[in-house]
């Protein structure tokens, strides 16, 4: 008698039929069914390489051969990493309750353009094939050039390095908190990191313990900062102990900088300013501010005092990436904010020594024609997976920059992507996906341990 496979897919759609259950697509299965048991799978999209996986074995016992090397840190949970088609996967065993609110809570951030992880699947119904039940698992996508705060250096973490990091958690709190996003466990450990010209990028990892609201209260808000503080504190002490950080950095008072950093923040996005009538220019200047900042405003209130010489300015929508949707516009290029920033200003002044009465967005096809496109064609494949192309395009310029400054003269760009790939790029890591090497230890991270993308 043949066995047949009782695994069932749910396609998660944008939203719930009238009877709140999801649609169920008929049976599909290439692995043996007998090793696929009861599954329950809930996923985005039908991806049927999810069923080559050994889920029938609890996930600290997978083979090594399902396995993607990647570095782990410390979780409360079981995670490995798994490759799935040409990407890999995160997968995180967990109560079936906190797997799917996890799961539903990113896919809802993701609707609202929220730098978080892709969620993939909700897994259930696993057993081993002798019928003892195993953990649900959470499956999500491992962002690529992304990296733990462990392993963004391989020798010891300098203050500013630490302070950009923090400095990017900021950023990526108050975004959540603007969409009205309480996090409950904001940490290092629960963010991943990617290279964003001079600083870096925050993504969120861990959304298991948080909740969206319409709005956020002053004391929700000040709560999840809180949170941050001691969290971070926590982390660098354990950086310090374990000689990772400069012996002057202090882990409380580094902890401190994410309280400053995203109360300024804060305060420009959101508070209100009060100028005399006479002093109109300062909308247009409070405006080109958030900007700089990397923030739209897409609609503000104006309000006259009573006695028409006061003017009060609120914004009142502020929407992240002025810049990556300017550079997307003008090029079809996808970048991080700050690589945005400096690929327009390289733009700009491409347009300036060139030609200047050229149509902007004729003169940036010329840019990517010119400099961008060599810049990438010239990378050697096997040095693809050192850095994402807008972030070696930064760099390539920089070096360019302070080539041409050391030896006083204009250095051909291509002489300076010879020297950048010779010189900086060839002993760079592999940052599209870092592989556990005897070295894992040197950059703080346990082989024995989970990598946090719990």
């Amino acid at each position: 008698m043949t066995e047949t496979s009782n695994a069932q897919w749910h396609d998660e759609p944008t939203d719930y039929d009238q009877t709140g259950k999801l649609p169920r697509l008929r049976p599909a299965s290439s692995a043996d069914p007998r090793s696929l048991g009861s599954l329950n799978i809930t996923a985005a999209a039908t991806d049927p390489e999810l069923l080559d996986l050994p889920w029938h074995i609890a996930l600290e016992q997978w083979p090594a051969s399902a396995l993607a090397a990647l570095p782990r840190g410390i979780s409360r949970h079981i995670v490995r990493f798994a490759h799935l088609g040409g990407s890999v996967i995160a997968v995180k065993e967990t109560s079936e309750h906190i797997a799917r609110h996890e799961y539903h809570m990113l896919r809802k951030l993701q609707r609202l353009d929220v730098p978080c992880v892709e969620p993939v699947a909700v897994i259930s119904g696993r057993t081993t094939p002798e019928g003892e039940e195993l953990d649900p698992v959470l499956v999500t996508r491992h962002l690529k050039f992304s990296l733990p705060y462990r392993a963004l250096f391989s020798q010891t973490l300098r203050r500013d390095t630490l302070t950009r990091l923090i400095d990017a958690q900021a950023l990526l709190l108050v975004r959540l908190h603007l969409i009205g996003f309480y996090w409950g466990d904001v940490s290092l450990s629960n963010t991943l990191f990617r290279r964003d010209a001079g600083s870096f990028a925050a993504y969120l990892v861990d959304a298991e313990t948080g909740e969206l609201y319409p709005e956020l209260s002053t004391g929700q808000r000040e709560y999840d900062l809180e949170i941050a503080r001691v969290n971070i504190a926590g982390e660098l002490m354990d950086l310090a102990e374990g000689g990772l950080i400069e012996e002057k950095v202090d882990p409380l008072a580094t902890s401190e900088l994410i309280m400053d950093s995203y109360r300024r923040l804060w305060s420009e996005l959101t508070e209100q300013e009060s100028f005399e009538l006479g002093e109109r220019w300062r909308v247009g200047a409070r405006i080109r501010r958030l900007n700089e900042l990397g923030f739209d405003v897409e609609e503000y209130a104006i309000k006259t005092a009573a006695n028409g010489t006061e003017i009060q300015l609120q914004p009142k929508v502020v929407d992240a990436g002025h810049h990556s949707r300017r550079l997307l516009r003008l090029t079809g290029l996808d970048a991080q904010e700050n690589q945005a920033r400096r690929l327009l200003n390289a733009m700009d002044a491409y347009r300036a020594d060139n030609s200047p009465t050229l149509d902007e967005e004729f003169s940036a096809h010329l840019w990517v024609n010119e400099v961008f496109e060599p810049i990438v064609r010239a990378v050697p494949r096997e040095l693809g997976g050192k850095l994402e192309p807008a972030q070696v395009v930064h760099e390539v310029l920089e070096h360019r920059w302070y080539m041409s400054e050391r030896e006083d003269r204009n250095v051909p760009l291509a002489e300076a992507v010879q020297s950048y790939l010779d010189d900086e790029l060839r002993h760079r890591r592999d940052e599209a996906a870092i592989m556990l090497t005897a070295d894992a230890r040197t950059i703080g991270i346990d082989e024995d341990s989970e990598y946090t993308d719990n």
